[in-house]
């Protein structure tokens, strides 16, 4: 029994940052309904390679990208531009307690669908509406993508080499993290507005914007913006406030080094024996380190090529100064620390007895969170949900199938 269990989500978000949210629900033990076109799905079923191989070694219609944030939800495939199809999405929302969606604005309303529909049927009804600008401002029309996002929200503006550095210019983050971190916030919105239904019978209205989002998690760069008037520069893997904090090379490769305070920066210099470094006034204390940051980050260098990694980590560990191998996917997979974990677990399929997928980070000691199913193959739950919570008939079902409503 997970902590949201008994709680009902009616999704018909697509992409990620709505997926991303009810996946999560889904994880605490909500009974998250995926609407999905008839035909098609969500986008995202088509965005691979890779996709899941069924029995005989083909490639399926799940593609990666749409497994990673769909696991533990029913799909219903319904299209609620039929009249038919936007009348089971009413119909549902007053058996659900939340309702996710991301279309543009004012773009559900034309189907009876929006907040004020809604919530004139279910009054303690938390809807949840996901835009890349929100819903007012000048540019609350636009459709939202996660680059442009990072590109318009100040992220590649921070990320990424500086313009003289080989390799310099903006680059956006290897994973869509605008989109991911607007379903982190999405959900916390939505529990907090859960609380105070479940308290007040008054449902209510989350309006979440992609670039609010990006913005608002800018954190320590923006401030320093705001507080300091200086436009924040790309540094590459440095850190604007810390020094030295960034990636370093070694004779055979690189990696993180993250000196947080005046002590760590003693054992540094004492674990390459530079110990009168420490001394220096110019790197004494860290805003003298900052302030003289390519000429400590010449001497490190210097230092730490004469070494491979396999030296270095080690002796920098035992002196707790704080570092890290750079890995790729395939050695953070194969890490003790992520397999003890538990970070990946598999769960049945259709077409595959043990489907690997990344596990939830969230741990609680009373509620754990549950994997109740892998994501669902297109429209596989329709016909049995609706049976289930609205009393359809075969008869009906098979009606509302010939006149395109649902999917086979």
């Amino acid at each position: 029994m997970g902590p949201l269990t008994g709680i009902r989500v009616l999704d018909l978000s697509r992409i990620l940052a709505g997926p991303w949210a009810t996946q999560l629900l889904a994880d605490l033990g909500a009974d998250v309904l995926k609407v999905e076109r008839p035909g098609q799905g969500d986008d995202t079923r088509q965005w691979g390679p890779p996709y899941l191989k069924d029995a005989d070694g083909i490639d399926s219609s799940e593609s990666a990208y749409f497994l990673a944030a769909n696991r533990g939800k029913r799909s219903l495939a319904i299209d609620f531009q039929h009249p038919d199809g936007a009348d089971l999405i009413r119909r549902l929302s007053v058996q659900s307690h939340i309702f996710v969606e991301n279309f543009k604005v004012g773009g559900l309303a034309k189907v009876g669908l929006d907040f004020a529909t809604l919530n004139g049927l279910n009054k303690a009804l938390v809807y949840c509406s996901i835009t890349g600008y929100g819903q007012t401002g000048p540019y609350a029309h636009r459709a939202g993508y996660d680059a442009a996002i990072q590109a318009q929200g100040g992220l590649m503006g921070i990320t990424g080499e500086a313009d003289d550095a080989p390799g310099g210019g903006p680059q956006k983050v290897g994973v869509a993290v605008a989109d991911l971190m607007a379903g982190m916030y999405a959900s916390v919105g939505i529990l907090a507005a859960l609380r105070h239904a479940e308290a007040s019978g008054e449902g209510q209205h989350i309006d979440l914007a992609l670039f609010d989002t990006q913005v608002g998690w800018l954190a320590n760069q923006a401030m320093n913006y705001l507080i300091g008037g200086d436009v924040p520069q790309r540094r590459g893997t440095a850190h604007p406030n810390i020094v030295p904090y960034q990636v370093m090379p070694a004779s055979d490769g690189c990696f993180m080094l993250a000196v947080g305070n005046d002590a760590q920066f003693q054992r540094l210099c004492e674990v390459i024996e530079e110990s009168a470094l420490a001394k220096d006034p110019r790197f004494t204390r860290n805003a003298d380190r900052v302030a003289h940051r390519i000429a400590l980050v010449e001497i490190l260098t210097t230092k730490l090529k004469t070494r491979g990694v396999s030296h270095w980590l080690p002796r920098l560990e035992a002196a707790t100064v704080p570092c890290a191998a750079v890995n790729a996917l395939d050695q953070v997979f194969a890490d003790p620390q992520l397999q003890s974990r538990g970070m990946r677990i598999e769960l049945p399929h259709p077409l595959s007895p043990a489907l690997p997928m990344v596990a939830s980070p969230l741990r609680l000691s009373v509620t754990p969170v549950s994997y109740s199913k892998a994501p669902p193959q297109l429209g596989a739950d329709t016909r049995n949900v609706l049976a289930e919570l609205l009393g359809l008939d075969a008869i009906t079902l098979d009606r509302l199938q010939a006149v395109g409503a649902i999917g086979s």
